[in-house]
């Protein structure tokens, strides 16, 4: 009897280790850029656990994997310079050259070309990955920060912050072909992924802009209202599009919340409470969660998309600022 029961002891738990096995896992991993600490914490979103913390230089704040996975930029605002992570061995193994104080970048759909927003000397630089050379550098507006290139790939987004403005840029003259104003104080730059709107967010002038990208004007504005909170506190920064381009998610700054928005009649459906100073945004690949950076509560939090609902608070570094996200490489 002894036996046989240990006997269906082990089937059973053979088969829960197959059923384990077999359960799918998110599979994702989520660098975060924290700003004070300087430092760069790798999240496992299998667990929604801190993994490694990876030292890097002085006041990290853009980061975005390289297209192909392989490795993390990351802006060292205080370096003047990018770094490379290694996503294999999450080490750093080089640094790209950019202009004083990078701050936010974007990368060509290919991979193959880096823009980088300069804070310091009102310049985008442009630089080669594959040879990881600088290739020039574009003059823009004062205090250079949103950097987003069009699904075409034809037009690059440049927003600077004490300007008040949108530059178009033409990507293979690398020219400005048109100036949009827009609120005061523009952080961050998104196209709908049908490249119908670009949408810019102005952190003072608390409000997000919808610009026509053809016409090169503003068509309309989002704007926000939180019961108890002075219009003040609501400072709009990040951005995050759905794939089908149906909902954004707005970053409120020190409002602590994420707007949730119809991007059919530009309306707030729903706020959701976050961690305190809420800032950059990254969607998992499969598009199930959103993760934030909230800068002064050191903290990352984790929503559900389609609950839209925060579901999980992850700590991190101190002042966490940016957020990327690619699928998981084994170290």
């Amino acid at each position: 009897m002894q036996a046989e029961m240990r006997m269906r002891m082990l089937r059973a738990g053979l088969l829960s280790g197959l059923v384990l096995a077999a359960a799918p896992a998110h599979g994702f991993i989520a660098y975060v850029s924290n700003e004070k600490s300087n430092t760069v914490s790798v999240i496992d979103t299998d667990g929604w656990t801190v993994t490694k913390t990876i030292k890097v230089g002085q006041r990290p704040r853009g980061i975005e994997f390289t297209r192909d996975g392989k490795f993390v930029m990351v802006a060292v605002g205080d370096d003047d310079s990018i770094q490379l992570i290694d996503a294999r061995t999450q080490a750093v193994v080089d640094t790209l050259p950019s202009g004083p104080d990078p701050e936010l970048f974007t990368q060509d759909a290919a991979g193959k070309t880096l823009y980088v927003a300069n804070e310091n000397d009102n310049t985008v630089t442009v630089i080669d990955l594959e040879k990881r050379a600088r290739l020039g550098d574009i003059q823009v507006g004062v205090e250079p920060e949103g950097m987003t290139v069009s699904p075409d790939g034809k037009t690059l987004i440049n927003t600077s912050e004490t300007t008040n403005m949108a530059h178009f840029i033409d990507t293979a003259s690398r020219q400005i072909v048109a100036n949009v104003l827009v609120d005061a104080r523009p952080r961050f730059a998104c196209y709908k992924h049908d490249a119908s709107e670009l949408w810019v967010s102005s952190e003072i002038g608390g409000t997000v802009s919808i610009v026509d990208p053809g016409k090169h004007e503003v068509i309309g504005k989002v704007t926000f209202e939180i019961p108890g909170l002075r219009k003040e506190a609501i400072q709009p920064v990040g951005i995050g599009m759905t794939k089908d381009d149906k909902t954004a998610f707005v970053a409120l700054g020190p409002a602590n919340r994420v707007a949730v928005v119809d991007t059919a009649t530009h309306k707030v459906t729903k706020y959701l409470l976050v961690g305190q100073r809420v800032w950059h945004m990254a969607f998992t690949p499969d598009e199930k969660y959103l993760l934030t950076t909230n800068g002064v509560s050191n903290d990352v939090s984790v929503i559900d998309v389609a609950a839209q609902k925060v579901i999980k608070t992850i700590q991190v570094g101190e002042l966490p600022w940016g957020i990327t996200m690619a699928p998981g490489i084994a170290p």
